[in-house]
């Protein structure tokens, strides 16, 4: 393997394998609904599985899993065809690592819906459930009644349980925004730029 290609892949590896090996270990050792806490009631591990998406966003019943397992399958292929394609034209190395970032988090998350169910023997393939853990209700409260809709309703924030696999999801996609000038510069040069000068008589 070119050595162009080492650093994105094994970040990518990486992830993934600490992805996989926080979710087995808190899928072995804790039961679900589980809380351990690491900073007080502000975060803590909170063992939950959901079917469908990052943060529990999901599609209802049997064909709606289905449909979402195969469609991430087909989208973790279309990030890592893009990834080869960014390091082969030698892109940024920002946006190409933040790439292998979402590629990793993808994958780790397939793995879960992908496999779980029969590895751990509750359903069929592409059937599974991601295992999710990270929790960290930093800001709690009650809206004041006079707030229109959410008047005296409780509040937390940040409220969405995720596991590492959305972490590095979120941190490559954020990075390429904040920094999408600096990392698509050098190809809109390229691409202004003349391919052959006029020589004036």
């Amino acid at each position: 393997m070119k050595a162009s290609y080492v650093k994105p892949f094994l970040l990518a590896f990486l992830v993934i394998l600490a992805d996989q090996a926080i979710k087995i270990w808190v899928r072995n050792n804790m039961y679900m609904g589980q809380e351990i806490h690491f900073l007080g009631d502000r975060g803590m591990l909170l063992y939950t599985e959901n079917n469908g998406m990052a943060f529990g966003w999901e599609l209802g019943g049997v064909a709606g899993k289905l449909a979402l397992s195969l469609f991430r399958v087909f989208a973790v292929i279309g990030i890592g065809v893009a990834l080869v394609y960014l390091i082969k034209h030698k892109y940024h190395r920002g946006l190409i690592l933040n790439v292998a970032l979402i590629f990793a988090g993808a994958l780790g998350n397939i793995i879960d819906s992908t496999f779980y169910g029969v590895i751990y023997k509750y359903a069929p393939i592409f059937q599974g459930r991601v295992v999710d853990m990270f929790y960290f209700p930093i800001i709690q409260g009650t809206f004041p009644a006079w707030l229109p809709v959410w008047g005296g309703e409780e509040f937390k924030f940040f409220r969405p349980i995720f596991n590492l696999a959305d972490s590095a999801i979120s941190v490559g996609v954020i990075l390429i925004l904040i920094y999408q000038n600096r990392y698509f510069k050098k190809q809109e040069e390229e691409v202004s730029s003349p391919h052959s000068e006029v020589v004036e008589e």
